[in-house]
């Protein structure tokens, strides 16, 4: 899969979640969006179907110091972000948040569980301090066993719509020659993870950084 191949190296403090490619999310939300995103839980608690954000942050902060993680505990944000489609999280360390989707107060049996699994890449990345660490590697995993989720998978199987967007933006690998075909053109240094691994150890290798192509052919 394409994020298994790519290493994003500028921004460390951004993990991708439950369930995308890397990707830098926005730092700052409007006071409007957020009170929109979070309106339909405005009087719910933990066991209604609307679950407020601020009840979910005091569940996250829980979690984080029952796991020693009580440096970062008191800075996680929990939003209800009606901009994810696909995916039923997302979480940024960098800002100590985390996104969820607004459909999952249609499974909200997955709600505590999204969190978690969103949780997992923030105890990850806090054990493993500034060492860079694979979104879904074993760090996570074992983030995730902590947190009582286990068996937790990568992806997840509900049915939220998928939307498909052209990949306009051709990249290559200077020395495999591999291609990599993005929405937005690339802002960061990015290079080749096969390669990186292959000839230096995981770490970033300017010789590998993709390079711009051309605009991808429309499918």
């Amino acid at each position: 899969m394409p994020e298994q191949l790519e290493l994003r190296f500028a921004d460390t403090g951004t993990l991708t979640s439950r369930h995308g490619e890397f990707v830098r999310w926005r730092t700052i939300l409007s006071l409007r969006e957020r009170r929109t995103t979070r309106s339909p839980g405005e009087g719910g608690s933990i066991g209604s179907r609307f679950i407020r954000a601020h009840d979910l942050e005091l569940k996250a902060c829980e979690l984080l110091r029952a796991n020693g993680a009580t440096r970062i505990a008191g800075e996680v944000r929990v939003e209800w972000n009606a901009r994810l489609k696909s995916c039923a999280g997302r979480a940024d360390y960098r800002h100590k948040l985390i996104s969820l989707n607004p459909r999952l107060h249609e499974h909200p049996a997955e709600i505590d569980r999204t969190l978690r699994h969103e949780l997992a890449h923030f105890l990850a990345q806090f054990r493993a301090g500034r060492r860079r660490i694979l979104p879904h590697g074993e760090e996570w995993r074992a983030a995730c066993v902590d947190l009582g989720i286990a068996d937790e998978k990568r992806c997840h199987n509900l049915p939220f719509p998928i939307g498909e967007r052209a990949r306009r933006f051709l990249y290559k690998c200077p020395n495999c020659q591999r291609d990599f075909a993005r929405v937005r053109r690339i802002r960061r240094a990015i290079a080749c993870l096969a390669c990186c691994r292959l000839h230096n150890g995981g770490d970033f290798d300017a010789r590998f950084r993709l390079q711009f192509v051309a605009l991808a052919s429309s499918q």
